[in-house]
C-alpha cells in the first residue's frame, strides 16, 4: 500500500496544555469504573453488573486508560515523545511539521494511520459491515431480555453461569418463563450462552457466519458492542469517543441485568420483571430509548472511521 501523507491543518495539533488537559479529563472518567473494578479483583470478590465490560471484552483498565487523540490530531511538546514507542503512532519529520504548522526541530507525534491501515485492514472493514448494516436495519424491540433466561433454561441439568446469584424466580418459574414468551434471540454473542436445551427454542439462528446480516439497532447487546468496535479500533479514534460506547454499554448492561432471571436487589439493581405485562412495556419503553442512543453513536463510529475507508479506496466499498 502506498503511503499517504501527513496533512494537518494546524487547527488539528494540540498544544501540551490542551492535550495533556484531555488526557487527564480522560482519565478522570475512566477511573471511576475502573478503580473499584481493580479493588473487587484485588480482594477477591465479584459484581455482577460492574465487572462485565472488563471480564466479558477484551479491553483491559489499563488500555482504557490510555488517551488517544485519533487519527488526524498532531500532539506537540516534549512530552509527547513517550508515545513514539507506542502501537500505531509516529514522530513527525521535517516535512510533517512544516505541513501541520509547526517550526522545524519540534517534537510531535501522530496517529500512524498507515501502518494501523497495513495491519488492521481487515478489522477495519468488517467494522463498516457491521456498524453500517446494523444501523441500516428496522430495530426489533419483541425480544424482553430473554436471551439471559435462556442462559439458564432447565439450569438443574447444566452448571448455572452465575453461581453466586440466586433466581428470582426459581429454576421453575424461570423455566416456565421460557416456555410461556417467543424467543427471538438475534445476537450471536448471547445466543451461543444458551442451554443446549434453549438453542432449539429461538426463533432466529444467529452464527458467527450471519452476523453480518442479522444484527439490528434494537438489541441491546448490538448496543453494548459499539463499545466493542470503538475500543477495536483505537488508537485510530478518540478516546472520547469509546468513552462515549463504554458508558451507554455500562447503562445497557445493567438494563440487562435488571431484565435477567437473577435476583440482584441486594446489589442495588431493582428487577425489570418482564414475566408481566408491566414489565414487558417498561423493557421495550428502555430498549427503545437506548436504541435512538446506539444510532447517534453509531453514526459517530462511522463518521471517525470514514478517512481511514476513505484511505482504502474501492476496497472499503466491498
Amino acid at each position: 500500500m502506498a503511503g499517504t501523507a501527513l496533512t494537518i491543518p494546524a487547527a488539528q495539533v494540540l498544544s501540551p496544555a490542551d492535550w495533556q488537559e484531555r488526557e487527564a479529563a480522560h482519565a478522570r472518567r475512566v477511573r471511576q469504573y475502573a478503580d473499584p473494578y481493580l479493588a473487587r479483583r484485588s480482594a477477591g470478590r465479584k459484581h455482577p453488573v460492574e465487572d462485565f465490560l472488563f471480564t466479558y471484552y477484551t479491553q483491559k483498565p489499563g488500555q482504557l486508560l490510555r488517551w488517544h487523540p485519533g487519527d488526524g490530531v498532531v500532539l506537540s511538546g516534549t512530552g509527547a515523545a513517550v508515545r513514539k514507542d507506542w502501537k500505531y503512532y509516529k514522530t513527525l519529520d521535517g516535512g510533517e511539521l512544516g505541513r501541520a504548522g509547526l517550526p522545524p526541530g519540534s517534537v510531535a507525534v501522530a496517529f500512524d494511520r498507515d501502518s494501523f491501515l497495513a495491519e488492521r485492514r481487515e478489522s477495519l472493514l468488517f467494522a463498516r459491515i457491521i456498524l453500517a448494516g446494523t444501523a441500516a436495519r428496522p430495530a426489533q424491540f419483541g425480544c424482553f431480555g430473554l436471551h439471559e433466561w435462556a442462559m439458564v433454561y432447565r439450569q438443574e441439568k447444566f452448571e448455572l453461569r452465575h453461581e453466586y446469584l440466586k433466581l428470582r424466580l426459581g429454576g421453575a418459574g424461570t423455566d416456565k418463563v421460557v416456555e410461556d414468551n417467543r424467543i427471538r434471540c438475534s445476537h450471536f454473542d448471547a445466543f451461543r450462552f444458551y442451554t443446549p436445551d434453549a438453542v432449539p427454542l429461538n426463533e432466529l439462528a444467529p452464527s458467527r457466519e450471519n452476523q453480518r446480516t442479522m444484527e439490528q439497532p434494537g438489541c441491546l447487546h448490538a448496543n453494548m458492542d459499539l463499545y466493542k468496535w470503538a475500543y477495536k479500533l483505537s488508537p485510530a479514534l478518540p478516546s472520547e469517543l469509546v468513552m462515549d460506547c463504554f458508558e451507554l454499554s455500562w447503562r445497557v448492561r445493567a438494563m440487562d441485568m435488571k431484565a435477567s432471571p437473577y435476583d440482584l436487589t441486594d446489589w442495588g439493581y431493582p428487577a425489570i420483571p418482564i414475566e408481566t405485562p408491566d414489565g414487558k412495556a417498561a423493557y421495550v419503553e428502555q430498549q427503545r430509548a437506548f436504541s435512538a442512543e446506539a444510532q447517534t453513536l453509531r453514526g459517530r463510529l462511522m463518521a471517525a472511521l470514514a478517512p481511514l475507508l476513505d484511505s482504502l479506496g474501492s476496497e472499503a466499498e466491498r
